[in-house]
This record gives structure tokens, C-alpha cells and sequence, in this order.
């Protein structure tokens, strides 16, 4: 019986509301109407596609009215990305003479990046939203591996030229091996991607474009590791990353929207009426 306990959102009784309930998916109304009795009715039940749109994962069944209780955190998680790679895409570009691979915002790194990330993924789990669990986990110890990477007090690069600190950054060992983690970070992306095709268009152009941003990333270290300073990878890094942002302050955007009922539906390309989950195919097939 509980796998049938519809999934619902909070909020205050209205006059639209059937027995405290309204049921989006036998609504005749299109998705903005929805959106608007989000904030009206008491217990809603709503279509998979807006679902997607509010927590960026295919509509999934909890046992519970645990969302009915709880905010959405995906807003939480994005705030704390956009704010840690907006700055840092802006340094790879060189702009206003920034570099140094954005050391002098390393607190940005732990506390938006990381901090913001991690919990925005521990209220997501309990939501029982797995993908984007995961999603904002994986980047949240992203940001804190990174800042952690930039603090001497790790001394990541410093041990590989303890006689000369402030160029340690540019030692070629240090270099080569720090781009493994870029490289595994793309192939992390590339199966976010994969998986996206599931949510919605804006969702995958960002975890394309970061396959090839950390690609791009990967290619800049080692070629430090040869004794070179690749600007073109750094900047292309630096372009990607900033295409990566603007999509993600649209998202970001739309979230809120939707948070408050505002009275404006941007579209996010939804993906999920397209490619069917393999329950719902096996139950067409009953």
C-alpha cells in the first residue's frame, strides 16, 4: 500500500482544494495553472513533469508525506555551486587579472561549494531524491577537495617543492597528478549526463559542457607536468565553466519561481515524457 501513497507539497488549504486535497495528474489545466495551486491547495499530488522541474529528478515514490514537511533543498545546493564556479570561471579567464586558480576565494569553496552542497544533499536523501543526492554530494566534496588542494595547512602542492611555496602550484609533478582528478571528475559528469536525459535539457547542457570543462582542466595540468602553461586550455576551461554558470543561474532562477508561485513559467525543456522509466514501460506492457 505504500508504494501508492502519492507524492505531495505542502501548504495552506484553499478553496480550490478537494477534501484538503487537489490531484494535479487528472487536472485538465496546463503546467502553469499547476504551478499557481501549488500555494493553494493542502495536499497536492503532483505530474511528474513539474516534480522534475522542482527537485531536477525523475518523480520517484516515497512512503511518506516527508515532503510535505520539508523545503526543497535543490535551490540550497545550487546557490552554494553557481557561487563557487561563477568566481572561479571568471579566474581561468583571466578577468581583471585574476589567477592562482582562485586561492584568494578558497573560503568560498568550503562554505558555498562545500558546505551548501553537502547539505543540500543530505535534505535531498531525505527526501529520497537519489540523483540528486548523489549529484550535490559528488560536487559538494568537489569544493572542499579543491579548497582543501589550496590551503597550505594540506600542504597538497607544497610537498612537492617545500624550498619554493609560492610557485609550488606550477611544479610539474604536482601538475600531472593533480590531473587525474580532473579527468575522473569529466568521466563523473559524463555519467550525470547520461543520467539527465531522464530530467531536463538545461540539466544536461550543464553536465556536457563540464565533461569537456574538466577535460579541458585535465589537459592544462598535464601539460604543467611537461613544464608548460597552457592558457588556451585554462581559458577554454574558464569559457566552459561560465557557459556551465549562466545555464545554472537560469535553473536557479526558475527554482525560485516556482518556489514562490510566482506568475512566470520559464521553460527547462523537460525530458522525462520522452524517455520513459523502465517501471512505467513494464507497466505499459502488462
Amino acid at each position: 500500500m505504500a508504494a501508492n501513497v502519492p507524492d505531495v507539497e505542502k501548504d495552506h488549504a484553499g478553496s480550490d482544494s478537494v477534501n484538503g486535497k487537489y490531484d494535479l495528474h487528472h487536472d485538465h489545466h496546463n503546467e502553469e495553472s499547476a504551478l499557481r495551486r501549488i500555494r493553494t491547495a493542502g495536499s497536492i499530488s503532483i505530474t511528474p513533469e513539474l516534480f522534475e522541474k522542482i527537485y531536477l529528478s525523475p518523480k520517484n515514490r516515497v512512503s511518506n508525506n516527508i515532503r510535505s514537511t520539508f523545503g526543497n533543498p535543490t535551490p540550497l545546493a545550487l546557490v552554494g555551486f553557481l557561487l563557487s564556479l561563477t568566481p572561479l570561471s571568471n579566474v581561468l579567464l583571466g578577468w581583471r587579472g585574476a589567477g592562482g586558480l582562485g586561492a584568494a576565494e578558497v573560503g568560498v569553496y568550503y562554505f558555498f561549494g562545500g558546505l551548501l552542497m553537502v547539505l543540500g544533499a543530505f535534505l535531498e536523501f531525505i527526501l529520497g531524491n537519489t540523483f540528486p543526492f548523489v549529484v550535490f554530494g559528488s560536487f559538494g566534496a568537489f569544493w572542499l577537495s579543491f579548497g582543501a588542494t589550496l590551503t597550505p595547512y594540506f600542504n597538497a602542492s607544497i610537498a612537492y617543492d617545500p624550498t619554493n611555496p609560492a610557485q609550488s602550484s606550477s611544479d610539474p609533478v604536482f601538475g600531472s597528478t593533480f590531473a587525474f582528478f580532473h579527468v575522473y571528475m569529466s568521466v563523473l559528469c559524463f555519467i550525470y549526463f547520461i543520467i539527465a536525459l531522464r530530467t531536463n535539457l538545461v540539466f544536461v547542457l550543464i553536465f556536457a559542457l563540464l565533461v569537456a570543462a574538466f577535460a579541458c582542466l585535465a589537459e592544462f595540468f598535464f601539460e604543467i607536468g611537461e613544464g608548460k602553461v597552457n592558457l588556451t586550455m585554462q581559458h577554454s576551461a574558464g569559457g566552459i565553466t561560465f557557459a556551465v554558470c549562466l545555464l545554472g543561474w537560469y535553473l536557479f532562477f526558475v527554482q525560485l519561481l516556482a518556489a514562490v508561485d510566482f506568475p512566470l513559467n520559464l521553460p527547462v525543456g523537460d525530458l522525462s515524457r520522452y524517455i520513459r522509466g523502465a517501471s512505467e514501460r513494464a507497466e505499459k506492457t502488462e
